[in-house]
């Protein structure tokens, strides 16, 4: 069996240390911030669908159909206001057709001749204004194009 001196020993100190530092900078701290930016993406496909839903919702009010439309656009834009204010982004609802936030005119349902129907799409796009530096580019071949999502209104026009 061979003995360790003293001097070898001595040689070793820090080497832990120096292994520790090694997996903290290239193991553990990317693998937190991707699993943060994972989480935010959750975040926001969540918004994205309040967001929708709301403004859909809120073209059922009773009202002209341009109204319909403006109400659709301020409901979903108040519900995704905090990716707005990250992305610098202000909608102009009085149009109500441009993006991150488009409300359609009132067409014909599709299956349902007679009905009319309204259409909310919002979407963020993640490329542009990614939440960490670099992950726009790193996450590009999963988010080829914006986050979104649509949300349909069956419009009660009342009796005419």
């Amino acid at each position: 069996m061979k003995r360790i001196g003293r001097a070898t020993r001595n040689t070793q100190r820090g080497v832990v240390t120096i292994e520790y530092a090694f997996m903290l900078m290239f193991g553990l701290i990317p693998l937190l911030l991707l699993t943060y930016t994972g989480v935010m993406l959750m975040a926001v496909q969540q918004t994205l669908a309040t967001a929708s839903s709301e403004g859909a919702r809120a073209s059922l009010r009773f009202a002209p159909l341009e109204q319909r439309r403006v109400a659709a656009c301020e409901a979903a834009r108040r519900s995704m206001q905090w990716l707005l204010t990250y992305a610098a982004q202000t909608p102009d609802c009085s149009s109500a057709s441009s993006a991150p936030i488009v409300v359609s005119p009132a067409a014909p349902c599709s299956g349902l001749a007679d009905a009319q129907c309204m259409q909310v799409s919002v979407s963020f796009d993640y490329r542009a204004t990614p939440f960490l530096p670099g992950t726009g580019q790193l996450y590009g071949w999963v988010l080829d194009r914006p986050i979104s999502s649509t949300a349909v209104a069956q419009l009660d026009l009342g009796s005419n």
